[in-house]
């Protein structure tokens, strides 16, 4: 990370999900330390606080793709902020939330890549590859479908500029992929996002996976954004979530990914994503996912102290 000032922006928003919680997101990351946590790394913090928008007037609910007024219009307001930050030289931290809201931080980050005139790439870490459209999405619940939104293959509604910087399918590496619907499944492979689903992490290692996302950042000056799902991780570890699938990260795989992509220097915005505090055990996966962050900013494993029983 070349910059050492961090933007924090809650994003309060549950009606992608299709079920209650994640608003109170943004509020359990801060309650577990995380402007402390970054801020004794050496960074800068500017918190900006919660947005609130009301619901976009110019968009329609519909079953195929439910509370589409007030996801929209959070799709608005975080892709400008998202832009405004990164532009103005912070990493934008986006507190969530359900994953609906990477429409609008890889959206933000698409025009700013572009503007800077070098590829955007977006790591994908999630049980989830997000890529359903509000015909093929078995749920209509919208935190299904921001990888085919800001890949340009879901453009369902006026949401925002169709004119926008898009994200090219083939920049997208999703890791830690162990749930996909079939019509899903074949967008995917028709659009060629490269996906490492866990037999793929059991057979060759997190570490070369890792080695070669990283290398097509840079063979081409890419800038990266970090999706970072609390589905990643194994349910055991992190509970918080209302869309568990068993057999995901572990603590180690996931702390090693965050410490190869400090080494890289090559990451521009991060999503935190899906917490739903009223789902955790004490505050357990606010905490690893604070403790992820930190290895992402440049916490070392001979940085961490020995904890009691």
């Amino acid at each position: 990370m070349a910059s050492r000032e961090i933007t924090l922006i809650g994003v309060p928003l549950e009606e992608g999900s299709g079920r209650g919680g994640c608003a109170m997101g943004p509020s359990a990351f801060r309650l577990a330390g995380i402007a402390s946590t970054l801020a004794g790394l050496g960074y800068t913090i500017v918190d900006n606080g919660d947005l609130r928008p009301s619901p976009a007037a110019d968009l329609d609910d519909r079953p195929s793709a439910k509370n589409l007024p007030i996801v929209g219009a959070f799709t608005r307001q975080l892709a400008e902020q998202t832009y405004e930050s990164a532009a103005a030289g912070a990493v934008p931290v986006i507190l969530g939330g359900d994953h609906s809201l990477s429409m609008g931080s890889v959206s933000g980050m698409a025009r700013y890549a572009w503007e800077a005139g070098r590829p955007l790439f977006v790591l994908w870490l999630d049980a989830h590859a997000d890529f359903n459209t509000p015909e093929t999405s078995p749920s209509g619940n919208i935190h299904g479908m921001p990888v085919a939104f800001f890949t340009g293959q879901a453009e369902f509604a006026p949401i925002l500029d169709p004119k926008r910087p898009f994200v090219d399918p083939r920049n997208v590496f999703q890791v830690g992929i162990r749930s996909v619907d079939e019509e899903e499944r074949a967008l995917i492979a028709r659009h060629g996002v490269n996906v490492f689903d866990m037999r793929a992490i059991d057979e060759h290692g997190m570490a070369a996976i890792m080695r070669q996302v990283i290398a097509a950042v840079e063979k081409v000056n890419g800038l990266l954004h970090v999706s970072l799902d609390v589905d990643f991780l194994d349910p055991d570890i992190a509970p918080g979530v209302g869309t568990t699938v068993p057999g995901g990260a572990t603590f180690r795989e996931a702390h090693l990914i965050m410490e190869m992509l400090h080494d890289s220097g090559l990451v521009r915005s991060l999503d935190l994503v899906e917490l739903n505090p009223f789902l955790d055990d004490r505050g357990k996966s606010a905490r690893i996912m604070v403790e992820l962050t930190a290895s992402l900013f440049g916490k070392r494993v001979l940085d961490r102290p020995t904890r009691a029983a």
